[in-house]
């Protein structure tokens, strides 16, 4: 069985153990007494040392903890020393979950069912109703008033048939280790916790996303919360700079910028069908009918998209007895259009052509498109479509 450091000290960083066991490669040790904290409950594993070599995982196997490490290691004592940045940064991260699924549950009777601390941001996921942006401010500003008045966060253990007042119950028997935040919340948990809710620092509220049936909160506390802050800040300014505005009239700049390139878009579409329109009646007029009455145009082009000839293509064909055909060299690919009058199916006619030639597409008996995989099917399927004409 492996002692437990971290259950009554968050806050060693150092300690003296003894590996009483390692598997055969000696990657994996197993200490008679751990402050390294295994993953478990949402909250990531801590690194460090173990006698100078960096420990990679740890995990937790019911009794015993075992912990990965980079270079084999053998039995006996060891220095062993936690990556402190990491542990008080899960610490704040773990303490503000905890301050804040009681504050949820507090104001809006909302539960928290799971947690997750991840490397950039943490989440928890709610239930009990809907949670919009106006919760979720009130819920931040709340859990800041209560981070400022550094409420005690103590640890106790307490035997589970004795336990009143928790938060969520819990379903472990036995011994429960308790965390609490005076005043505010009673919760089971196994985690690493700051000594006061001061040392959580800023709670930083940032996304709401609806999960199936819960609400799940992304939020940042202390070190992470100042650090996004900034960030923001930075990334806000240098769009300020941008439009020479001030921070707080950047976004109403920004919207309406986007709201006249939108119109300039909208615009430049209408022109761009206008055009296409022309050239197709353009086009027309100055093609002469083959033999049959029909008119027939090629084009071919060595790079982008077949999307400016398709228009062009439509306007040409919606006049009687018309045929257009396009051909893109990179990537490779054929447009057919046919007129109702042409005496030709464009979709089944390059259906087939492409199928011939191991490509794809489709379309309707007026346009169709599709791509093949190389020059050589491409040539193949031109030939086959120029061959179905009447």
């Amino acid at each position: 069985m492996t002692e437990r450091l971290y259950y009554t000290d968050s806050y060693l960083r150092e300690f003296h153990a003894s590996i009483v066991e390692r598997s055969a490669d000696g990657l994996t040790v197993y200490l008679d007494r751990t402050a390294f904290y295994p993953t478990s409950g949402g909250q990531p594993f801590d690194t460090g040392v173990i006698g100078g070599i960096p420990v990679r995982e740890v995990i937790d196997q019911g009794e015993r903890v075992a912990h990965q490490v980079a270079a084999p290691l053998g039995t006996g004592p060891a220095e062993c020393a936690i990556d402190w940045p990491r542990r008080f940064d899960h610490m704040q991260q773990h303490t503000g979950q905890h301050l804040l699924s009681a504050v949820f549950e507090e104001l809006f009777s909302m539960h928290t069912v799971s947690f997750h601390l991840g490397a950039a941001t943490s989440t928890i996921d709610l239930e009990g109703g809907a949670c919009e942006a106006p919760a979720a401010k009130e819920a931040e500003r709340r859990a800041n008033e209560i981070v400022c008045e550094n409420r005690p966060v103590t640890v106790a253990f307490q035997h589970a048939a004795e336990t009143e007042g928790l938060r969520k119950p819990s379903d472990r028997e036995g011994t429960l280790r308790i965390v609490s935040i005076d005043g505010l919340d009673r919760s089971a948990c196994g985690g690493t916790h700051v000594r006061s809710t001061g040392e959580i620092g800023a709670v930083l509220i940032r996304k709401l996303e609806k999960v199936r049936q819960a609400v799940r909160v992304e939020f940042l506390c202390g070190a992470r919360a100042t650090a996004r802050a900034r960030a923001d800040y930075e990334a806000l300014a240098a769009v300020a700079h941008l439009f020479s505005a001030s921070l707080d009239d950047a976004a109403p700049m920004v919207a309406a910028q986007l709201e006249a390139a939108r119109a300039a878009d909208k615009a430049r579409r209408k022109l761009e069908l206008d055009l296409a329109a022309y050239q197709g009646r353009e086009l027309y007029q100055t093609t002469p009918p083959g033999p049959d009455g029909v008119r027939r145009v090629s084009r071919r082009v060595e790079h982008g998209s077949l999307e400016e000839l398709r228009a062009i293509a439509q306007n040409f064909t919606a006049q009687p007895k018309a045929v257009f055909i396009a051909a893109l060299a990179s990537p490779p690919s054929v447009l057919l259009a046919a007129s109702g009058d042409a005496g030709i199916d464009a979709g089944q006619a390059l259906k087939a052509a492409l199928a011939a030639a191991g490509g794809r597409g489709g379309g309707n008996a007026r346009i169709a498109q599709g791509s093949v995989a190389g020059q050589a099917q491409l040539e193949r399927v031109l030939a086959a479509v120029a061959g179905e004409q009447p």
